[in-house]
């Protein structure tokens, strides 16, 4: 089940009166206006194009894809029957080609099934996510954060929640694993919460709104 209005407001309590630093953090962003993604399907293709590629990129070749599917839209369905020269037709990288085609074919068969993988609890639903080439972790980590609004998910090797800890908690060096759950250790068991605001945090300080509403590519 996604968070709720009544749960959110339970976290930032616990999340202000268990860390001088991240009530800060909240005071200086704000209500938590996180909406999470419908499409988890879609969601997934958008990482898998958006990695190591610029953001303009990205949605250039999101685009693309999208007209490459037509009016059937960007479904597994529709992408599997698509070759591979034609999924790199969108300006897909052969690589990033086969990882779409597999994920396509995946969730097509019924090998990931996303209508019904929120029934899982979240390193299931990691295991089932890592089977597809090209998602790893993390990938599967944003996915029970902005797709299945699990409460509980800490991203330790996020770039934005490392430099986030590194900056509000005044460390000389980006954290270490060890170092990142520590801190992060106040925040259980909302640590999604906490670390949607680390990345609005930078977000501020580059005044961005890159995860203001939803999943940031």
């Amino acid at each position: 089940m996604k968070l709720t209005p009544t749960q959110i407001q339970s976290a930032c309590r616990h999340l202000r009166a268990a860390d001088p630093v991240m009530r800060t953090i909240i005071d200086a962003v704000g209500p938590y206006t996180l909406r999470f993604e419908r499409d988890r399907f879609a969601m997934l293709v958008r990482s898998i194009v958006s990695q190591q590629i610029s953001t303009s990129a990205a949605r250039a070749i999101r685009r693309r894809l999208q007209e490459l599917a037509g009016t059937e839209g960007l479904t597994a369905a529709n992408l599997a029957r698509f070759s591979l020269d034609e999924l790199r037709s969108a300006g897909l990288s052969p690589q990033k080609a086969t990882y779409v085609a597999d994920l396509a074919g995946k969730v097509n068969d019924g090998t990931v099934d996303l209508r019904r993988i929120g029934r899982l609890a979240d390193e299931q639903v990691v295991e089932q996510l890592v089977q597809i080439k090209g998602i790893g972790r993390w990938t599967a980590q944003m996915f029970l954060i902005f797709a299945l609004g699990r409460p509980d998910v800490f991203p330790h090797d996020d770039l934005g929640v490392r430099t986030a800890i590194r900056d509000r908690y005044g460390l000389a060096h980006l954290p270490d694993k060890a170092t990142s759950h520590a801190i992060a250790a106040p925040w259980r068991p909302w640590a999604s919460v906490a670390s949607w605001y680390c990345w609005r945090s930078l977000d501020l300080a580059r005044n961005t709104q890159t995860v203001a509403k939803g999943y940031p590519t």
